[in-house]
């Protein structure tokens, strides 16, 4: 029995590990097209990798995967979170659990996971081919007994239909177009920018006129915003944002949850306490001091002006910038090296307990190049894993 595996990241890989310890006979043939197996691995998570999560605060695999939960949902019932990590301990490297619920290798070094890998690939007799590009998937079945397809996301030559080097020509596959998902937000004409490397650790960004919004950390970049918050609601709003054009309006609250009401409570609670004092200079310990000092003047607020001077308008407008501030988005950047899509193979297309095409029996696919994606804190890897293993046993069971 022959088995190809069309892509060399973490999806692929880990189903080929898994089909040859189930199937030691088996010839598995993993297609590269770049020059290094696992490339995207060894920089995920900032070369640290972020292997999973503990989805400890995710109520909704909708939350975590924006596309593609329901799917997820049944393979977790075969391989998750906590499989995820009794493997890789199992093979001898330690984990970490984060604060952020983020889950590391001990060794912070994505290098270890890439070497696990490659050496447990070579162990089991898995070929794999680098520079090797696969031109036609329809190709490849004829000479595979099995093909798996794991080439990742956002390469519209390959995964669009009717593209130069179309992959799945002659396939009739519904296919869903791929857009960014994963990536921070442009403020080209934003003075905050010069606020660069400024964090506030609990806000609610969302975008204007929309349903869009997400909680977390922030930071402020010398292009715009990043931070989770702010990857997060790229990603839930990764259609809506391409159909936009990466113009659109940016709202903040810099306090979190709160509302307007609450918000203009606490400071008029503040200038009664202390009338005397200078604006600028009392601010609410989540707000870093130079952020406050540019809220405080972007409510029209003068420097040297006491909280007994700024009156009810000033309190409102300062309320109002605190709980409702707004920032005009032009045009998105990478995340880092990482980049995730949304789109692909079109969920329809497969059998949601095998993830074998309904179509075109003895074709499967695994990881991102499927209409799955997720956010950021380890849940794109977690899919990889769970994808590929998923994919390893149907392969294995049906040829057993």
């Amino acid at each position: 029995m022959k088995t190809a595996i069309i892509g060399a990241g973490a999806a692929g890989c880990f189903c080929a590990i898994e089909l040859k310890r189930r199937l030691p006979d088996v010839v598995v043939d993993i297609y590269e097209a770049g020059n290094k197996p696992l490339a995207k691995v060894a920089i995920t998570g900032g070369g640290r990798c972020n292997l999973t999560n503990s989805f400890e605060e995710i109520d909704n695999l909708k939350e975590a995967y924006p596309r593609g939960d329901k799917l997820m949902r049944r393979v977790f019932s075969t391989f998750d979170n906590r499989d995820t990590w009794e493997w890789f301990e199992n093979e001898g490297v330690k984990l970490v659990l984060q604060d952020d619920h983020c889950v590391f290798p001990a060794s912070q070094d994505a290098t270890r996971i890439v070497n696990l890998l490659m050496t447990r690939m070579r162990q089991l007799g898995v070929n794999i081919l680098t520079r090797h590009k696969v031109d036609s998937v329809k190709s490849l079945m004829e000479e595979y007994d099995s093909v798996v397809v794991t080439t990742g996301g956002y390469n519209p030559r390959n995964i669009i239909p009717g593209s130069t080097g179309d992959l799945f020509e002659g396939l009739d596959l519904e296919i869903v177009p791929p857009v960014p998902s994963l990536f921070t937000f442009n403020l080209p004409t934003s003075p905050v920018r010069d606020l660069m490397g400024t964090v506030v650790d609990n806000v609610t960004a969302s975008l204007a006129g929309t349903r869009f919004k997400a909680s977390g950390p922030l930071l402020i970049t010398h292009w715009g915003m990043s931070g989770p918050a702010i990857l997060k609601l790229s990603s839930y709003a990764a259609r809506h944002l391409a159909e936009v054009r990466y113009d659109s309006t940016l709202l903040v609250n810099w306090c979190g949850e709160d509302n307007l009401d609450s918000v203009r409570s606490a400071l008029q609670k503040n200038a009664v306490k202390n009338p005397l004092k200078l604006v600028v200079n009392s601010h609410p310990e989540y707000i870093p001091s130079r952020l406050w000092s540019y809220l405080v003047t972007k409510s029209k607020i003068r420097e040297d002006a006491r909280w007994a001077e700024i009156g009810p308008k000033g309190l409102n407008r300062l309320a109002e910038t605190l709980s409702n501030d707004s920032y005009h988005i032009k045009g998105q950047s990478r995340f880092k090296e990482e980049f995730v899509t949304c789109g692909g193979v079109s969920l329809t297309n497969i059998n949601y307990n095998t993830l074998e095409c309904v179509k075109h029996p003895g074709l499967y696919f695994a990881g991102e190049v499927l209409d799955i994606d997720g956010i950021t804190g380890g849940f794109n890897l977690q899919a990889a894993w769970s994808t590929g293993y998923l994919a390893a046993l149907s392969i294995a069971g049906k040829t057993g």
